[in-house]
Formats: structure tokens, C-alpha cells, sequence
């Protein structure tokens, strides 16, 4: 997603004289009413799932106060976490229901697919950098998302092994929905995915059914690049 950075806390921001914890509980809450909410998102499921899974843990400590500003946040290697109401809207057009199995490709720090775990029975992630992948693993058994399982390769493969599933979440652009993970989703599954060039980008929901493939054009949007067999060989120029 496009970088946007905040300065310090404004002064008018929750938690002076309560704990960290406290403090990062109420800018959750004003998070889910003010980004979510008021801009239509409206499944209950991933509301509660958003003001459950702690944002702060997700981002580097010098971004920790920064956690739930309406932005995308750097990570390292010159990814990103997602701003919080682009993670609302493209699980929302999942449509789970608690008893799907998901990959998710693009783990970053592992935030999208914390929130997938409480919405989804299995959640298989899958990030290309091999820091990143084993600091989100790490992380996401010290949060204790058992139902998650980290995977280090080509996000533009899939994980064919574990293939069918019911829903995928891709979270960087690439010029067309890679092949693989139309062929990995299963009958009657969703998939939702940024398409374009380093500029411009729409996210497209694609709805399986059988051999056929319905594909709808939801929001702009501008994501990091999806680089893979299947995506981009390397990033493009900006």
C-alpha cells in the first residue's frame, strides 16, 4: 500500500495516565468505529476479528504508537502492513464463515493472517522472505494463533500440498491473478487480489465456480509488488 507516515500522537489521542495496553485497546475500538464502520464495513465476524488481534504487536517498536492510524506502516525489505481498513474490506469480500481453510499470500508480519485465524478453520501463509517469514512465525506462536502455519517460497505458486481452498488473500500487486492460485482455489471459493502495474491497481474478487471464473472489479487500491514466477521477475520502477 501507498506510504503515508503520522508524526507523534496528537494530544487529544487515549491513554494518558492508563497503560500501554489500555491505551492500544482504545485506539482499537476507535479504529474499528472511525476506519471501519463508517466507511461500510459491516460483517460482525471481521469487526470483532479486528478489534481482537492486538495491531501494535504487528509493527516495528519505532511504529508502535502509529499502529492504528488510518495508514500502511514499512516493516522491512521495503514491505509493508497494510492500513487497517484495505485488511477490513478484502477479508470482508471473503465472505468466511469459520469452517474454510485460506492461504494467504504475502505474510508480511503476519497481521492479515492473525486476523484470518479467528475467521477461518486453517490459515496457510506463505512469504517469499525468509527474515520475514520466520520473525511472523515467531510471532504468531507467541500470540498463540495455533490454527496458523507459516510457509517460506514463491507466494505466486501457491502451496500446492495443501491445495484446495476456500478462500485467498493475496496482499501485493501483480499484472494478472497468478494462475497457480486460481487452480488452488476451490469450487465455489473467493479469492481476492490487487491487479496492475507499480501505479495503478484494482483489486479484483474472483468467485470459482466449477472451471468458470467470475471476476469483479472492487476498489482502487496500490500495494507493494507481487515479485515471483508468477508475479513480477523483480520489482518495477516506481
Amino acid at each position: 500500500m501507498t506510504l503515508r507516515l503520522f508524526g507523534d500522537r496528537r494530544s487529544d489521542e487515549p491513554g494518558l495516565g492508563a497503560s500501554n495496553g489500555e491505551v492500544f485497546a482504545a485506539r482499537r475500538k476507535e479504529m474499528v468505529e472511525k476506519q471501519l464502520l463508517r466507511r461500510g464495513v459491516n460483517d460482525a465476524r471481521v469487526l470483532a476479528a479486528m478489534a481482537a488481534v492486538p495491531r501494535e504487536e504487528f509493527v516495528p517498536e519505532e511504529f508502535r504508537h502509529q499502529a492504528y492510524h488510518d495508514a500502511p506502516l514499512p516493516i522491512g525489505d521495503g514491505q509493508t502492513i497494510s492500513q487497517p481498513y484495505i485488511v477490513a474490506a478484502m477479508t470482508a469480500a471473503l465472505q468466511l464463515t469459520g469452517n474454510q481453510r485460506v492461504l494467504d499470500i504475502g505474510t508480511g508480519s503476519g497481521y492479515q493472517a492473525a486476523i484470518l485465524s479467528h475467521l477461518a478453520k486453517e490459515v496457510f501463509t506463505i512469504e517469499r522472505n525468509p527474515e520475514l517469514a520466520a520473525s511472523a512465525a515467531k510471532r504468531i506462536a507467541r500470540l498463540g494463533y495455533a490454527n496458523v502455519h507459516v510457509h517460506c517460497g514463491d507466494g505466486t505458486l501457491g502451496l500446492l500440498q495443501f491445495a484446495p481452498f476456500d478462500a485467498i488473500v493475496v496482499a501485493a500487486a501483480a499484472p494478472n491473478v497468478p494462475e497457480p492460485l486460481r487452480a488452488q482455489l476451490a469450487d465455489a471459493g473467493r479469492m481476492i487480489a490487487p491487479v496492475g502495474n507499480a501505479e495503478d491497481q484494482e483489486l479484483h474478487l474472483v468467485h470459482r465456480l466449477g472451471e468458470c471464473f467470475r471476476t469483479t472489479i472492487l476498489d482502487a487500491c496500490r500495494f507493494v509488488p507481487l515479485v515471483g514466477y508468477h508475479g513480477w521477475k523483480e520489482p518495477p520502477p516506481r
